[in-house]
Formats: C-alpha cells, structure tokens, sequence
C-alpha cells in the first residue's frame, strides 16, 4: 500500500454493504415521479437544461422551526429529488461522451462547446435507442450517435438527420426526435446531474443544490479526486483498530452527524451519496437548510491557523449489488507534494484498501439480504460504540427510506451471481478506465515495457555482432550482459507491477 497515503489519510472504510434489492421506489410520491421507460419519446423539445459552475457556497437560510425540525425527522426520502455526482471534471474528456448508470438511469455526459458546459443525456438515441455515449462530438459540437448519425444540442433538440431529404419535411423538429436533458452542474471540481429532466425541473438549481465542501474549492488547499465502481452496495463507516467512541447526532431525513468523544473528529452524511469529515479535531460549523457547511469567523480563522485534512466519499448507488464512490481527500498540508508526486500514485492507496474489503463485503452484502433487511440489527452483533455510523445509516435508511432504494428504473428484485475473485476485483474497468491520471500511467509503463524488452535484445544483438571488434575484453563482454540482463529484469518487474496497480491483484488477509 502508498505508504504516503497511509500517512495524509488514516485508513477509512468509505462503503460497507447495503442491501439494492428492492425495486420499488421509498415513497409515492417518489413512484409517481419515476420516469417510465422511453418517456423522452413522448416529450417535447426541452428548453435549456440547467448547467453552470457553482462557484460559491450556497447561501444562509433562516432556522428550522420545532414543528419543521420534526417533520423533518419523519417524512420519507425522495430519491429522485436529489443530485447525484457523475465524476470529476479532471477524469472526462471534454472531446468524447461518457456513458454512466446512476440509480439504474443510463445517462451520458458530454461537454457542450457552445456554451462551454458539461451536458447530461439519457443514454438511448430516440432513433433506434442505441447508445449515444458511443458516439462522439461532431465538428459542430454537437453530440452525434455513430449508428445513424443523428445529431443534438445542448437542449436535446435534434438537429440533423442524414437519412431525411434536405428538402422534405423538417423531421427532426418533431418532438420524438428529442432526447432528455437533465439538469447539470459542476460544483467542487465534480460533474453532478439531477434525474428527473421535466421542464419543470430545469430551474432545480435555484431550490436545491448539491452538498457544498467549502475546504474542495479552499485555494489555500488540495485535493486528490479518485473514481472507482464497486460490486456491492453502499454504506457508511469508519474503520478502527481500537475502541472509538462515537455519539450519533443532528439525525433527520437529510442525513446525521457523528461525532469522536475523544479528539472531537467528526463524520457528517449528507443523504443519499455525501460523507465526509476528518478524525482531526475541528469545530464543526453549523448548517443551512441544505446542509451545506456555513463558516464562521472563528471556524475559519482556525482552520487558516492549524493543518487539516478531510476525506469525502460520494456513495452513489448504480444497480443492485453496485455501487460508484468518488473520493477526495483535500488538506492544507504537504501542498508541494502534488508538485511532484503524479495523481496516479495518490491512488494506489485507496485502492489498495478498497481490494481488502472488496470480497468480504460483497458476501456480507448477500447475508444480509438472506438475514433480510429490516432484521439485520437481529442478524449482527454491534455492542461498541464504534459501531454508531453504521446503526445510523441503517436506521435512517428503515426509517425514511422503509430499507428500500429509490431506483429511477424498473429495477430486478435480485442481486447479480458473485463472479470469481479476478472479475470481482478487476481494476481496469472499475477503475482505470475512468481514471484520465491512471490511464495516461499505464499507456506509457507499457510503451517503456516494451522499450525495456526491445533494448534487451538490442543488446544481446550487438553483444553478437560486436564480438571480437568492439567488444574485446571480458569485462566489456560482461558489462553488455548485465546491461542486457538489467533492462529484462527490469521489464519483467514493470509489468508486474502494472498488472496489481492497474487490473488485478488477489488481496490475502492471512499473509498481511
């Protein structure tokens, strides 16, 4: 593991598992707002979808009432009222789309040039309902589907059909030939979309925001972003070797707080895919409606004096028995080190924690669906308070989501097959390939594999050709072969080393 890691962030378990069995949305009003399948078919030209860089912390509100307080401790949880995070800007390509799954909804994200924005799409041209995140942007900047060649703007309007005759009727100006728009954002450096794309939700932004990190967008911090797709569910908790007395508080439909007794750490989860925090002691500020952080002066003027460092983890729930969590770990310490120190290195570690658990919690996931879900506080044992995190989420997750997942979709009431440890814990798809930091690493290690290995039997070659003229002495002839034997040696190790950094690597607790 990055010993370097270990050191900036203590070891944090960021997802446990979650049961994503249940199809049917927590609410009704949930269930009647669900989009039905090809539901953008029906629907007219979209106006402008909302879609701008959130450069500032959300604004104060006035305090909750008694009775508001309590009806927000009661009421169920809207999954579909919620903004989601896609990825980090830094790992999308503003040149090519991006196909991802949140809540079971294919979308795909791509930046519109015109306006110079991120845009996110259902995934599904109108034409044919192929894929749209294996098209590309064309030379107009529009998003083009490779399959017929359909184009559309940034509203989802369509804009050019190679099959229609160019002086026929204007087909695509019909409203079926539209594709959805969801409103978009870009807040802390991260790409979040809202999944209902009604005209009445494209002014979404103006009532609800996605949580805010102040310390992310901090110029006197840093922030290392991390992706990485998960073959089980989600959950919150901090992992611990020792006792960690922990007092779960502020808990109402929206999330809760947790606080460490001992050195005033604190873990915030802000519902359905937020937690964040630090085990450092910090004064933890209060909250607006939104609960998006409100600095004070006296907050802010300590947090300029002493070092800190966060962790924030963003959970999003894919399809039952997946799950996506997008990491960054900001701190105002060590701000050199990102000078020096390639991002793709910065993941070694995380990823090399989230292997350990990988296989345990994707079997604990399945027990805990064969215990079923609202017996799992019969099915364990959780006697420390060090366990608080995870009873929290879970009673938030019965009481106002009735331990049922919102999904956007018609969703399968069933877990996928557990597939063998090397496709379970495959690093490649689930990582890399969403990586712009690791991908970038691992095309050049192989080209400097290949180097290595070519310059190997360059050598032997010339050891060959220059013997007896240029290479007279056993000296000059054993210098060749260990310059030979070093750039094997040497090629050997480096795709070694490629293969557990960057697709597959067993992780066996008995021999760690």
């Amino acid at each position: 593991m990055n010993s370097l890691s270990i050191l900036l962030f203590p070891r944090a378990r960021p997802s446990l598992p979650l049961p994503l069995r249940a199809a049917a949305p927590a609410t009704s009003s949930t269930r009647a707002a669900a989009p039905a399948p090809r539901r953008w078919r029906q629907r007219a030209p979209l106006p402008s979808p909302v879609s701008a860089v959130a450069a500032e912390a959300p604004s104060a509100a006035s305090p909750f009432g008694a009775e508001a307080e309590k009806e927000k401790e009661e009421r169920q949880f809207d999954w579909l009222d919620q903004w989601y995070p896609l990825a980090p800007v830094c790992d999308l390509d503003p040149g090519a789309p991006h196909g991802k799954t949140v809540l079971g909804l294919r979308v795909v994200a791509w930046y519109d040039r015109a306006v110079d924005e991120w845009r996110v799409f259902d995934d599904a041209c109108p034409h044919r309902l192929a894929p749209l995140s294996e098209g590309r942007i064309d030379d107009k900047g529009r998003l083009q589907c490779v399959y017929h060649g359909w184009c559309f703007d940034g509203r989802g309007s369509c804009q050019f059909i190679p099959q229609a005759p160019a002086l026929g009727p204007p087909v695509h100006k019909n409203s079926k030939a539209c594709v959805a728009s969801y409103p978009s954002v870009v807040q802390n450096n991260i790409l979040w979309f809202y999944p209902r794309a009604d005209g009445e939700h494209q002014d979404i932004l103006q009532r609800k925001r996605p949580p805010f990190i102040p310390e992310i967008d901090d110029p006197s911090f840093v922030a290392v972003y991390g992706v990485r797709d998960l073959p089980y569910g989600v959950e919150f908790d901090i992992e611990g070797g020792g006792p960690i007395k922990m007092k779960t508080k502020e808990a109402n439909v929206d999330g809760f707080l947790t606080e460490q007794q001992e050195n005033r750490g604190y873990f915030r989860y802000v519902a359905p895919c937020t937690f964040y925090g630090s085990p450092l002691p910090r004064e933890v500020a209060p909250f607006a409606v939104d609960d998006s952080p409100l600095p004070t002066e006296a907050t802010e003027e300590k947090k300029k004096k002493k070092p800190q460092f966060m962790m924030v983890f963003m959970c999003v729930p894919v399809a039952p028995g997946k799950s996506r969590v997008i990491w960054a770990f900001p701190r105002n310490v060590g701000l050199w080190l990102d000078k020096i120190i390639p991002r793709w290195y910065y993941h070694m570690g995380p990823n090399a924690l989230l292997d350990s658990d990988m296989y345990l919690l994707h079997v604990e996931e399945r027990n805990f669906a064969a215990a079923g879900v609202q017996n799992w506080h019969k099915a364990v044992y959780v006697p420390t308070s060090s366990d608080n995190m995870v009873i929290a989420f879970r009673n938030w997750f019965r009481k106002h989501c009735r331990s049922q997942v919102g999904w956007a979709v018609p969703t399968a009431d069933q877990l996928p097959a557990t597939p063998t440890k090397d496709k379970l814990m495959e690093r490649y798809w689930s990582h890399v390939a969403q990586c712009r930091s690791c991908s970038a690493a691992l095309k050049a290690m192989k080209a400097l594999e290949v180097a290595l290995q070519f310059a190997s039997v360059a050598v032997v070659g010339f050891l060959a050709v220059a013997k007896g003229t240029l290479v007279t002495s056993v000296v000059q002839r054993a210098a060749v072969v260990s310059l030979a034997v070093l750039c094997f040696a040497a090629s050997r190790w480096l795709a070694s080393f490629i293969e557990k950094n960057f697709y597959f690597h067993d992780y066996v607790h008995a021999y760690k």
